[in-house]
């Protein structure tokens, strides 16, 4: 009996945390709804704009920040403040690389955060199975074939000599990000590292002009990355929920 009343007390806490965490993020699904709706194919670049287009983001690192605390600004709440800046960055063409570089920032902190204790509910030492080392070689594949792929258009482009090492950097750090999240065995980790890795991507087809420009283009890129923040946050705040947990179990 007290086995079944513990394991009926865990699954209303573990409701009770999915409610108040859905609440905790209202303000991003509201803020992304807010950009969505105001944002037109000519808007101009201005404060207003990289304000309400990185504000979702900025929610999210309040949200995380509330449920973990000072420990995660040097992680995933740190990650999503350096994206954050990248956001705002891209609303001017001209600063491209300063927020190529801001997200770079960004996915470097993430990787870090996977790498960490918090993480080791998920992960354990089956993680090196040959299935998630043909994981890792197929990701880093993916991005060396990108990078091959977009070559001839970066050479094209007026700033190439940057260009060409830059995304190649940026493309390394987003595919190690990727990996990692793999070792975590955090699904909601792991779903919105993918789903970045397809947000960026998109992004680089249009802006190199690989492909032509396309009608909702723009919504694609924005839809996958406001996803991608959201998993990655959401993973975060499961991954300590679920460290506190096991500590708990232990104490007892």
């Amino acid at each position: 009996m007290d086995i079944l009343e513990t394991d009926a007390f865990d699954r209303r806490q573990r409701r009770n945390m999915s409610c108040a965490l859905l609440l905790s993020l209202l303000p991003f699904f509201l803020s992304a709804a807010l950009f969505f709706y105001l944002w037109t194919p000519d808007s101009s670049a201005s404060i207003m704009s990289a304000g309400v287009k990185s504000a979702p983001v900025l929610l999210l690192a309040a949200a995380v920040l509330s449920w973990n605390g000072g420990q995660s600004v040097l992680g995933v709440v740190g990650g999503l403040i350096f994206s954050a800046v990248g956001d705002c960055c891209l609303v001017w063409p001209d600063l491209f690389l300063p927020g190529m570089a801001a997200f770079g920032v960004a996915h470097l902190l993430y990787s870090f955060t996977f790498l960490s204790s918090r993480y080791s509910a998920y992960s354990s030492s089956s993680s090196s199975s040959i299935w998630i080392r043909s994981l890792y070689l197929i990701l880093f594949m993916i991005g060396g074939g990108f990078y091959i792929y977009m070559y001839p258009f970066l050479q094209k482009a007026p700033d190439s000599g940057v260009l060409l090492p830059a995304v190649g950097v940026y493309i390394a750090l987003i595919v190690l990000m990727g990996s990692l999240a793999i070792r975590t065995r955090n699904m909601a980790t792991l779903l919105g590292s993918l789903v970045f890795m397809v947000s960026d991507l998109s992004l680089a087809l249009q802006v190199f002009k690989v492909v032509a420009p396309m009608e909702h283009g723009h919504v694609v890129v924005m839809v996958t990355y406001y996803l991608a923040q959201l998993l990655i946050a959401v993973g975060d705040v499961n991954a300590a929920n679920s460290n506190d947990d096991i500590a708990k179990w232990k104490r007892s």
